[in-house]
């Protein structure tokens, strides 16, 4: 069973403009400001038509973390198990952009160029254990239909050095899945899976499988 680390309570999703008319009194508190924007009036698939774009306000917001460890029973396989999410509304990246192109063929492809592109994520198994990793989508380059693009990201290089010591994670996947959009303002949102290893403590520990589920959303003009 797949099941994983999820904030309770969560508000429900917005609108781009809906968020947009709130005051920030209105949203402090109350984990809006960590959650993508939704669309309304849109279609299924993607309706955007081929060329180049610039994709921006880009959101990816997790909503299941699950981490592959040892069996509950003795001498089973390791299965990814649920987690406890430590790290409250301070997960999610937002305000990414970067080049889209859309091809004649309707084949995606997205490179990420700035933004809040990483972020530290703590989770907790049921014994107690806790394990930091970082998600990122820094440097992300992904291809393919718009129903599942996907690629790598980058090396994480420049995160160490604005000293993120013990939460520098490894290479990993990231594929996006698009199911909605609205051709006449550009938004599009979808799914995504993120698999990636952990933290490994500065090399001391060994890197365990990490699988983060969740919730996009961008605008491409």
């Amino acid at each position: 069973m797949i099941c994983g680390a999820s904030v309770e309570g969560s508000p429900k999703r917005l609108t781009f403009d809906e968020i947009q008319s709130k005051t920030y009194m209105e949203v402090k508190g109350t984990g809006t400001a960590n959650k993508c924007p939704t669309i309304e009036g849109g279609v299924d698939g993607f309706a955007i038509k081929a060329g180049e774009y610039n994709a921006k306000k880009f959101c990816l917001e997790p909503t299941s973390f699950t981490v592959k460890d040892e069996g509950v029973s003795k001498n089973s396989a390791p299965e990814f198990q649920k987690t406890k999410l430590v790290t409250h509304l301070t997960y999610t990246l937002d305000e990414i952009e970067g080049p889209l192109e859309v091809s004649s063929d309707g084949n995606i492809k997205f490179e990420e160029k700035d933004g809040i592109d990483y972020a530290a994520v703590t989770v907790q198994f049921p014994g107690g254990e806790r394990m930091p990793f970082l998600f990122t989508i820094k440097e992300f380059v992904a291809s393919g239909k718009p129903e599942s693009f996907a690629g790598g990201r980058g090396d994480e290089e420049e995160l160490l050095k604005e000293n993120i010591k013990n939460t520098a994670s490894g290479t990993g996947k990231i594929t996006l899945s698009l199911t909605s959009s609205k051709a006449d303002t550009g938004e599009v949102i979808g799914v995504f899976v993120s698999s990636q290893p952990s933290d490994t403590d500065l090399g001391v520990k060994a890197p365990k499988d990490v699988k983060i589920q969740g919730v996009w959303y961008a605008q491409l003009e």
